[in-house]
């Protein structure tokens, strides 16, 4: 297995963000769900975490599209 390469970790996050805020769309349309809600919340903390590591490596975060309230987009 090859090293992951910023592209890949940049192409990677692209694809949570979008899973995400999907999640987080049927989260809020059917707030009765528990699962939808679970699913939401669990691509905001992989996100979150993955925020603050990029974060402490100074990455700019804007590269990743993580340059953005996740608490107020996501939940």
């Amino acid at each position: 297995m090859s090293d992951l390469t910023k592209e890949g970790l940049r192409y990677i996050t692209g694809r949570l963000l979008k899973e995400a805020v999907e999640a987080t769309e049927e989260s809020r349309e059917d707030k009765t769900d528990l699962f939808k809600a679970g699913r939401a919340t669990a691509y905001y903390e992989m996100l979150d975490i993955l925020k603050t590591e990029l974060d402490i490596r100074d990455e700019d975060l804007h590269e990743y599209g993580l340059n953005i309230n996740l608490e107020r987009a996501l939940i």
